[in-house]
């Protein structure tokens, strides 16, 4: 006679006790996460200027939206200031990696930017300096950056980047995409010079920095965004700055961005800008 053989596993009293600290320790890991984002999330809003400076014949704004799944946040950032000379500087950046971190780290780049431009204001040096900076705080990361210094005086916009999406620039004339020259990202490696590309702003237009999360998604190609938003600024170059701002950071919902995703808008007239 066969007699069929039995496992006998463990009394159900135990696996109810299994499955409670298994889920206990989801449900902290879950809200592990949620807290990190809610903070990342308050450090980018207290980070971000909460108004910009303008001009006569110069208006500026800008947007910013958190990634869609709501974990790749605090990685992107804009900024603008009054400079010491009476010009005005502005940057845009992108720091590699999200959450916490990212965040904390956006800030020191912001903060290295603001300090150093009070020593000189060519776009080329600020980036020079500011890479040196955050070189020397040994941290993993590193960021993008476009720096813009716009002299009222001459009309003159002068820039840099350091790795960063060029920026999208029309007037009556058509728009382009600017393929300016740029160096490394910041904190790659020490004592990197940055070309400086000098424009002026003798007629009506609109020039719109932005970062990656506007242009690229998961099946989005960066190329197809920078397109649209070209094809996009050509068509509004003329509108108000904040209304082309929240055109522009409607192309990421497009995109399907799982990053975060800025845009700065400087919207000219041609002058007299003082």
């Amino acid at each position: 006679m066969n007699r069929r053989r039995t496992t006998a596993g463990p009394p159900s009293e135990e696996l109810l006790r299994l499955l409670g600290q298994l889920t206990g320790q989801v449900m902290e890991r879950i809200q592990l996460q949620q807290a990190r984002v809610a903070l990342a999330v308050e450090l980018q809003r207290h980070m971000l200027p909460p108004e910009l400076p303008g001009l006569p014949g110069l208006q500026t704004a800008a947007r910013y939206v958190p990634a869609q799944t709501g974990l790749d946040i605090g990685g992107d950032w804009y900024d603008a200031f009054a400079l010491p000379d009476g010009s005005l500087g502005f940057a845009i950046g992108d720091v590699q990696g999200h959450d916490v971190e990212a965040a904390a780290f956006m800030g020191q780049v912001r903060t290295g930017l603001r300090a150093v431009a009070g020593v000189t204001t060519d776009p080329g040096d600020i980036l020079g300096r500011a890479n040196n900076l955050l070189l020397s705080m040994s941290s993993d990361l590193l960021a993008t950056c476009t720096f813009l210094r716009f002299d009222p005086v001459s009309g003159e916009l002068a820039g840099a980047r350091a790795g960063h999406v060029p920026a999208v620039w029309a007037t009556a004339a058509g728009a382009e995409v600017q393929l300016d020259p740029g160096g490394l990202p910041l904190g790659v490696f020490p004592d990197q010079r940055y070309p400086v590309t000098h424009r002026r702003l003798t007629r009506r237009g609109a020039f719109v920095l932005i970062t990656d999360g506007v242009v690229e998604g998961p099946t989005f190609p960066i190329g197809k965004g920078l397109a649209r938003v070209t094809r996009l600024v050509g068509a509004a170059y003329e509108a108000d700055a904040d209304e082309l701002a929240a055109e522009v950071i409607a192309v990421a919902d497009l995109t399907g961005h799982t990053d975060d995703a800025a845009v700065l808008v400087l919207r000219h007239d041609g002058g007299p800008y003082r």
